[in-house]
Formats: structure tokens, C-alpha cells, sequence
């Protein structure tokens, strides 16, 4: 009898785990389905879901923090020759990307709109204020001396003297970020002029409805329909430079108790052409970049009217180490100079990012121009490194996350997102 009754709980036993086995075969693709069904209704850019009301206005707040360059030994360098030495000034806080869309209007699969730019100076996450002063590279005359025909260099030479204008100038932070009104152009220039007060767009990007891998995917900028090569998600990190890049996937991280995924650039986004034949269009100046040999440096001037600016990662990470024998002073590192996105796995959301650039001018010797005169190389030279992060607050984040991932105890279910945002544009 008791070896009757051990074989019935040992088949009761097997039959209670066949039929949990079964039962769990049909409970955990249904648990899938239904999850991925919750994330798909509440990521979609249509009125009443979450995403759309976080798309509108962001749940996040974003802030713009700026290093700039400033030059020790401007004299030296103009009269002597010298190498430039250059000290990191910063960062000067601004919050940005504060107002909400504009001019919505809704298609068939897709919606349109502007994307108003702002910024407003936080002194308490600043270290000084924007009237400090610094030592920069003059725009105007790094900027003429591209843009101005060889054949007129005489002339301009003329005007550079005539204004008391050198190939570097001392003005404050606000000036050279804002815009100042420039003795030789006289018009206003600045590095980010015009911004505030100013929009980006006219954008079309996927709603999500009929396919939510392209959820928010920009499918038309003032117009044009963009290529899958130029793709972003809007909102994030914006605006056209003519590039477009693909974050990999680097590690998991840890955001109050949510694992989400981090991506990042790859060390192939600015590398030489002969490494990454996806950056020859970038080549435009053979004497500059070395025949094209030139790592670490996008030349962006055919996006900025030919005038020549260069984007890189800040202290020219990953470059070519002539970048940083050409401008010394300038400390690279792997830790504080990456850019980054954190994705919450099961939603998509982008959760906080990092995008850290760098922008650049060139200029080069001259025979003619009195202040190059001394130049001995073409010069890709650091202006401003920016660091633009995105946190979202704890309340924040589970007011809009947590609805979606609370009732999921780990995430076995997705070794992979649904889907994820993983392009970015490059603009400061």
C-alpha cells in the first residue's frame, strides 16, 4: 500500500508538472503577447497614450553644459608662430529643450511639427557667469579665410586691419555662444546664433501605429523625405549637419531598480575615410585632412553654407594625434567625452543620454593675410565642447515608465527591446 501510494504521488507528481510545463508553454507567450500589446498601445504618438504626452512636452528636463577654449598664448601665436595653448573653461549650464512642439498637425500614419529652440542660463549649475570673459579664435577671420576667394586675400587683409581685428579675440561666454555683432562682417555672429526665439523643422515623423519599430522615426524634414541612412528619432538629438550615426549596444545599466540598455557611439562614427568609407563625403579639404588620412573630425561646412566648421568628440577623442600636437592643452577622455543613450528595454524609452561634440573652425597659413602669416599648419581648432544630458526625474519616470514595467519582475521575457532608438544626429 505505501509503495502504491508512492507511485501515485510520483505520477500525481509527474502528471502536476506535465500539465504546469503546458500550462506555462501557453501562459508565457500569452503574458508576451499581452505585455508587448500594453507597450505597443501606450508607445504609439497618437492622442492619449503615454508617449504621446511625453512627446509633446518631455517628461525630461535637458540640459546644454559648455566648455570653452580659452587661448593663453594668443600674442605668441599670431607674432612668434607658437603652437596654441589652450585651457578648458566650464561648464556654463543652459536648459534647453523646454517648450513644447508646435504647428502639430496629424497624417494618415504620421505627424508634423515644429521644434521651437530655447535656452536659459542656470548659474546655481554654472561656474561663472556669462559675462566672463575668455580668449577665442576670431569666426569671422577663420571664416574668411575659407570663404573669401585667394585672389581677394589683399583685401581682406585690408579689412582685418582696418577693424583692429586679429586672428583671436576676448569676448565673453554669452557673446561667443550667442552671437555678437562682428566689426569685419558687420552682421551678428555666435556659435549657436541664431537660437533662441528660433525652430527646427519642419519635421514628419511615424507615429507608430502600423509599425512600431519606426515610432517617431523622422520621415520628412521641411519637406524632403529622408533615406534610411538618415533617419533619427526626433526629439532626441536633432536638427541636420548632413550625418546621421548608429549607436551600438555597450552594456546594461541600472536606473532606480529598471535594467536599461546602453548604446553608444562607435569608434567608427568619426573615423578616417580609408577606415569608414561611409565618412569620404566628408573629405572636402585634402590639404586639411591629410589627404583624407584625418580621423576624429567630420567636416560639416557643406551644412553650414561652406564655412569651415569641423564637429568632433570633445578634446578630439579617438582623432588623429596631429589634431591635438596642432592645439595643446587638450586631455581626451574615453569616461567623460563618450556619448551615450539609456533605453528602458521593454518600453523603448529613452530614458537619459549624454550627447557630448565638440565644435571646430579651421584656418591655415597665408602669405598675404598679415595675421596668419606666422600659421604653419592647417589648424582644425576647438572653439566649444558641449555636454547636452537627459534626466528624467524619479517622479517622472514612474509616472511614465513604471505603469508599463511594474508588473514585469525581470526581464527574461525580452532579451532584446520591441524596438529601440539608435541613430543620432550630430549638432551642438
Amino acid at each position: 500500500m505505501g509503495c502504491c501510494n508512492r507511485r501515485c504521488g510520483l505520477l500525481a507528481g509527474a502528471v502536476f508538472g506535465a500539465a504546469l510545463a503546458i500550462l506555462g508553454g501557453i501562459l508565457i507567450p500569452l503574458g508576451d503577447q499581452i505585455i508587448q500589446s500594453t507597450v505597443e498601445k501606450e508607445a504609439v504618438i497618437v492622442p492619449g497614450t503615454t508617449a504621446y504626452e511625453n512627446w509633446i512636452s518631455s517628461a525630461a528636463f535637458v540640459y546644454r553644459q559648455m566648455w570653452l577654449f580659452d587661448v593663453q598664448n594668443a600674442l605668441d601665436v599670431v607674432e612668434l608662430g607658437a603652437t596654441p595653448l589652450v585651457k578648458e573653461r566650464g561648464p556654463y549650464t543652459y536648459k534647453v529643450r523646454y517648450l513644447a512642439k508646435s504647428n502639430i498637425t496629424a497624417h494618415n500614419d504620421a505627424v508634423s511639427f515644429l521644434l521651437p529652440n530655447g535656452a536659459i542660463f542656470e548659474p546655481d549649475m554654472s561656474v561663472g557667469s556669462e559675462d566672463d570673459l575668455v580668449t577665442t579664435l576670431n569666426l569671422a577671420v577663420a571664416g574668411a579665410y575659407s570663404l573669401v576667394p585667394k585672389n581677394m586675400h589683399l583685401f581682406l587683409d585690408g579689412i582685418i586691419k582696418s577693424t583692429n581685428s586679429s586672428l583671436f579675440q576676448r569676448r565673453s561666454v554669452r557673446e561667443i555662444l550667442w552671437g555678437y555683432q562682428d566689426p569685419i562682417l558687420k552682421d551678428i555672429l555666435g556659435v549657436f546664433y541664431p537660437y533662441n526665439g528660433t525652430f527646427d523643422g519642419y519635421y514628419t515623423v511615424n507615429t507608430g501605429q502600423d509599425d512600431i519599430s519606426r515610432v517617431a522615426m523622422i520621415e520628412r524634414w521641411q519637406g524632403d523625405r529622408t533615406t534610411e541612412k538618415s533617419q533619427a528619432e526626433s526629439g532626441l538629438l536633432h536638427s541636420p549637419v548632413g550625418r546621421s550615426v548608429s549607436s551600438t549596444f555597450r552594456e546594461t545599466q541600472d536606473l532606480w531598480g529598471i535594467e536599461v540598455y546602453r548604446y553608444v557611439l562607435p569608434p567608427s562614427t568619426f573615423a578616417s575615410p580609408s577606415i569608414n568609407p561611409d565618412n569620404k563625403c566628408f573629405c572636402t579639404e585634402k590639404l586639411v585632412s591629410r589627404n583624407c588620412s584625418m580621423a576624429g573630425v567630420l567636416d560639416v561646412g557643406p551644412c553650414r553654407g561652406g564655412a569651415p566648421v569641423y564637429i568632433s568628440l570633445p578634446h578630439f577623442l579617438h582623432g588623429s594625434d596631429y589634431l591635438r600636437q596642432d592645439v595643446l592643452g587638450l586631455n581626451p577622455s574615453e569616461e567623460n567625452h563618450f556619448t551615450y543613450l539609456d533605453i528602458e528595454p521593454i518600453t523603448g524609452f529613452t530614458l537619459s543620454f549624454a550627447k557630448r561634440l565638440q565644435v571646430n573652425m579651421m584656418y591655415g597659413p597665408s602669405k598675404v593675410i598679415s595675421v596668419l602669416k606666422h600659421v604653419k599648419e592647417y589648424t582644425v581648432f576647438p572653439i566649444v565642447w558641449l555636454n547636452e544630458v537627459r534626466y528624467i526625474f524619479q517622479n517622472r519616470f514612474i509616472r511614465y515608465v513604471c505603469p508599463t514595467t511594474r508588473a514585469i519582475s525581470t526581464p527574461t521575457f525580452y532579451p532584446k527591446p520591441f524596438f529601440t532608438f539608435q541613430t543620432l544626429t550630430l549638432q551642438p
